[in-house]
């Protein structure tokens, strides 16, 4: 009877114990979907009070969605001289698609451009290697490992800041985004992680192209955005601008007008949503000079 009952226990306590990781899975998947921030406006004793909300990402080690109904601290990586000559990538999970980790000895001597090839035409990124080095040594490596080829544009900002999200092989381009805060969309990473670069002072005019984060300075990974109007006020110094777009903004600015054909919500606020107007990235090629 004994045995009977302590083989019960074991039970008990490994049943207890695989609900809890399907628990932290599901609330690391939605914490990590939306890194960046939206401004929401707050009406206090008749003034208008700006709070800029950030919705953290998918680590034990940072607030739940539910929770950030306060200011998001600052994020902060400790500082770097740039350009850097040596990287240092971590694991991370879940992973949307299987990569290799970047080199840790980058070409900090280097210039890239990037193309941006997508069903509505080309875009072209200058990369900020002597600014950002080992953000652009990572998206250099994944640009050239197709990590970003068939995937789409997941997330859409139209107010307080102004935005497009890419670079997360989850949302294949033949997926229907339906803005499902259950889903994988939003959530993936390619394995590794790094700090943040660029950040003193840093602004963001249209034309930018940053790093999406869980709002922790060493959360980088695959997800990056596409500011198509002056977001600076709307966004903190909190994630690296690491390339300009010095060519084809136009087609990102006419997918902000076009709208989103759905909203994600979290903790019941409206987070943006799935662009109306599908982007889809066919491939992107690296040049160096």
């Amino acid at each position: 009877m004994a045995g009977k009952n302590e083989r019960q226990r074991r039970q008990a306590r490994e049943k207890h114990r695989r609900q809890q990781e399907v628990r932290l899975a599901r609330q690391r998947q939605v914490r990590r979907r939306w890194a960046i921030g939206t401004l929401a406006v707050l009406v206090a004793a008749g003034l208008g009070t700006l709070l800029l909300v950030f919705l953290p990402g998918g680590s034990h080690k940072k607030p739940t969605a539910s929770a950030s109904k306060s200011p998001s601290p600052t994020a902060s990586a400790t500082a770097v001289a740039e350009p850097a000559h040596h990287c240092s990538y971590t694991k991370a999970t879940p992973v949307a698609k299987k990569v290799t980790f970047p080199p840790a000895a980058p070409d900090y001597t280097a210039s890239y451009q990037a193309t941006i090839n997508t069903n509505l035409g080309k875009l072209t990124f200058n990369l900020l290697n002597s600014k950002a080095t080992c953000t652009v040594n990572s998206f250099v490596h994944l640009a050239e490992a197709g990590y970003f080829n068939n995937t789409q544009c997941h997330r859409l900002v139209t107010s307080g800041i102004y935005v497009l999200q890419c670079g997360d092989p989850y949302a294949t381009a033949t997926t229907k985004l339906t803005c499902s805060t259950t889903g994988k969309i939003g959530s993936g990473t390619p394995g590794y992680e790094f700090d943040s670069e660029n950040l003193a002072g840093a602004k963001y005019p249209a034309g930018t192209v940053a790093m999406a984060n869980e709002s922790s300075a060493t959360t980088n990974g695959s997800q990056f955005f596409i500011v198509y109007k002056d977001s600076t006020s709307g966004l903190g110094a909190s994630y690296t601008p690491f390339a300009t777009v010095s060519s084809g903004l136009g087609i990102v600015q006419n997918v902000g007008k076009d709208g989103y054909s759905c909203q994600y919500m979290v903790s019941g606020q409206a987070e943006g949503g799935a662009p109306k107007k599908k982007v889809i990235i066919d491939s992107v090629t690296i040049k160096k000079a």
